[in-house]
C-alpha cells in the first residue's frame, strides 16, 4: 500500500476516531486502506468503511501476504476461503462473504517456526523478490482500473519473481 500511494502522490491519514490509516485524493481515485489492528482483527475495519469510500463494496480489493506462495509470487483471485489467514478470515467474517478481489503475495514457508519468521524482517533474497512481488501488486491493482480482473488475473498469476 505505501508503494502505491507513494505512486499515486497519496499520503496517508488517520480518520478520527477510526483504526486505519486512509490515502486518497479528494478527485476520483483509489480509496487506500491500511488497518491499525492486530492483522487477525482486520475486518475490524469495516463497519463504516464505505462511508469513506466511493465505490463500495464491489470495488473491494484486499492485498496480504502468504506462506503458501515462493516469496515474491503473486495470485489475484475473485473469491475464496481464507486458506487459514486470519486476517482474511476476520474479514469475511465481518463482511459476511468472501466473493471480493483478493491479492496476495508470497513470503515463502519456513521449515519451522512460522511465528518468528512472519514476525521478522525478510533476509537478502527473499526481501529482493517480496520487493519484486509488491511492485507487481501495485502494477496490477492499478491495471484494475482499466481493465477486466480476469485480464489482470493472467498477466499477474503468471509473473514469478526473477531469481
Amino acid at each position: 500500500m505505501d508503494l502505491l500511494a507513494a505512486r499515486l502522490g497519496y499520503s496517508w491519514r488517520k480518520p478520527l476516531f477510526r483504526r486505519l490509516l486512509a490515502a486518497h485524493p479528494r478527485r476520483d481515485g483509489l480509496f487506500l486502506v491500511k488497518p491499525l489492528t492486530f492483522m487477525n482483527r482486520s475486518g475490524e475495519i469495516f463497519p463504516g468503511l464505505w462511508s469513506l469510500a466511493e465505490g463500495g463494496e464491489e470495488s473491494l480489493v484486499v492485498v496480504c501476504d502468504t506462506l503458501d506462495l515462493p516469496p515474491g509470487q503473486c495470485r489475484l483471485r475473485r473469491k475464496g476461503s481464507s486458506g487459514g489467514h486470519k486476517g482474511l478470515a476476520s474479514i469475511i467474517s465481518r463482511l459476511g462473504r468472501s466473493d471480493f478481489l483478493r491479492l496476495v503475495i508470497g513470503i515463502g514457508r519456513p521449515a519451522d517456526g512460522v511465528v518468528e519468521f512472519v514476525l521478522s524482517r525478510p533476509q537478502d533474497r527473499e526481501a529482493e523478490l517480496i520487493d519484486q512481488g509488491i511492485a507487481a501488486a501495485a502494477a496490477g491493482i492499478l491495471r484494475l482500473r482499466e481493465e477486466e480482473p480476469e485480464k489482470v488475473m493472467n498477466a499477474l498469476n503468471q509473473v514469478s519473481p526473477q531469481p
